[in-house]
């Protein structure tokens, strides 16, 4: 489908409205595809049909028939995500999810905010949030190569040099799997205390890579995401991320995508 400007408006002087609404913190530019395709996106009162709209500036468009403000600065939050709760807004099953932690949190002018990557129901550790789409999808872009660091207790036995061969990547159920720095950290009677550190973030990678190497994860923490680590950070607990420190992120970021 071609893209559609608005009368008057030069594809080179706008861009498409779902990166638009992305970087305003509505969410994440794949969501806001879904949000149009469902008819919640209008733009002066007419409901939009194509994510392919070029726009200016995002004047006269409401979602939910709530009009979108300006994008805000982009911020960046630490969250020490417990054990038991689901990286989603609500859940079918009705099982609590990160924003019934988060409600108490955040500061009280966070905004709107969206997890980057996700972490499973038993998976606890550092959960990033953003209230800028476009930041999360390039985090969370393979591409990009933003390292993510975990430290897995799993029952069973495996040795340094079977962990190092994963260097090299490991192909498991026809999925290839890249390049993944894994070390033995300390043993607990049958149980060993893993790190590793991964750049694609394959759905459930790291418990599937253990699991192929004959090992039962019964424990498993992320404890950094790129240069972002979650320190001492309480469980339940947000910090936001130091302005400069983001900045100098995100000009260190590898450039990947398109609009």
């Amino acid at each position: 489908m071609s893209d559609k400007s608005r009368p008057g408006v030069a594809p080179s002087e706008g861009e498409r409205i779902a990166k638009l609404l992305a970087r305003a913190g509505v969410a994440s530019r794949r969501e806001v595809e879904r949000m149009i395709a469902d008819g919640r996106v209008a733009i002066d009162g007419e409901v939009l049909d194509t994510p392919a709209t070029i726009l200016p500036n995002l004047r006269g468009v409401t979602v939910d028939g709530k009009p979108v403000g300006k994008a805000e600065e982009t911020r960046l939050f630490a969250f020490h995500k417990p054990s038991g709760l689901i990286t989603a807004e609500r859940d079918p099953k009705g099982r609590p999810t990160i924003y019934t932690a988060l409600r108490n949190a955040l500061p009280k002018n966070a905004g709107r905010v969206m997890p980057i990557g996700r972490l499973d129901l038993n998976t606890e550790g550092l959960l990033l949030l953003t209230n800028d789409g476009g930041l999360k999808r390039q985090m969370e872009l393979p591409a990009s190569e933003v390292p993510r660091t975990y430290r897995a207790r799993a029952f069973g036995d495996v040795s340094q040099a079977q962990l190092e061969d994963l260097i090299e990547g490991v192909t498991i159920d026809g999925v290839r799997y890249g390049r993944i720095d894994a070390n033995l950290e300390r043993r607990t009677g049958r149980n060993q205390w893993i790190e590793m550190t991964i750049t694609e973030g394959k759905n459930r990678e790291v418990r599937r890579v253990l699991e192929y190497l004959g090992l039962k994860v019964n424990r498993l923490m992320r404890t950094a995401y790129g240069p972002f680590e979650l320190g001492d950070l309480p469980r339940g607990q947000v910090v936001e991320i130091r302005k400069g420190d983001l900045d100098r992120f995100r000009s260190q970021l590898k450039k990947v995508g398109g609009k």
